[in-house]
């Protein structure tokens, strides 16, 4: 074709064009994707291999194509219709009076954790000198409202890990040391939902917090987040293509 000419006009008897795939169809098809790879239905590069066919497919049928070799997956492990950490993840609450109004966690020299189901008292406050101390809320029963949690490590690290599905706001200061925050928002309306907010100083030791799904390792975290950035690039890539 010779410069400044336009491309041939589509023959009457040309085969239709197949709609392309939604953002949100592809989403879906990348985390089915991700449920036979946890499963070791295929390996990591077999795996990376898919990402990149899913979100260059052109057409539904090429999304389906994707898993004709691979098992079909358990009703059980089949992922949601609805892929919002919100909505798969939602907190549990704690009912009327079982929040205590304030509570301590100390660690001295030593450590102390609290993982596992419980109720968080409305105001939490952890001390960490020279020690190592951790706050899990994956399981924890949340109240209503606000859970201030207030932290101070000399000295010491202190790591809290934050559910999805509920709204993280974080401020905090390191002095010879590092405050590592993590906020994000749930998005609901109801003024009864519950809020995180995580204030902390860090001298000459650490505080870290980040989000993690439940069931989940540092290692797995590490690897979804690398998972998660890598599928941003390739929305903003697809996006950028069709204008």
């Amino acid at each position: 074709m010779n410069d400044g000419q336009r491309p041939p006009a589509a023959r009457p008897d040309d085969p239709p064009r197949l709609p392309a795939p939604s953002s949100s169809e592809r989403e879906a098809a990348v985390e089915r994707l991700r449920t036979h790879y946890v499963r070791d239905d295929i390996d990591v590069d077999e795996y990376e291999r898919l990402l990149d066919v899913a979100w260059a497919a052109e057409s539904r049928a090429d999304l389906e194509e994707l898993f004709n070799r691979l098992p079909t997956l358990p009703e059980s492990e089949r992922p949601p219709a609805e892929t919002d950490p919100e909505t798969r993840y939602a907190p549990a609450l704690a009912s009327p009076g079982e929040q205590r109004e304030r509570g301590w966690q100390v660690a001295i020299m030593s450590g102390s954790e609290r993982t596992g189901s419980w109720v968080p008292p409305r105001k939490v406050h952890t001390f960490a000198l020279m020690g190592g101390a951790g706050l899990d809320f994956r399981e924890a029963r949340l109240g209503p409202g606000v859970t201030e949690v207030t932290i101070l490590a000399v000295m010491g690290g202190v790591d809290v890990i934050v559910p999805p599905g509920v709204t993280v706001e974080t401020h905090g200061l390191g002095i010879m040391g590092g405050f590592d925050g993590y906020s994000q928002t749930a998005g609901r309306n109801d003024p009864s939902a519950p809020i995180l907010r995580v204030r902390g100083l860090a001298v000459m030791g650490g505080i870290h917090v980040q989000m993690m799904l439940p069931g989940e390792t540092p290692r797995d975290a590490r690897r979804r987040r690398k998972e998660e950035r890598r599928e941003r690039q390739e929305r903003r890539r697809i996006q950028r293509r069709d204008g």
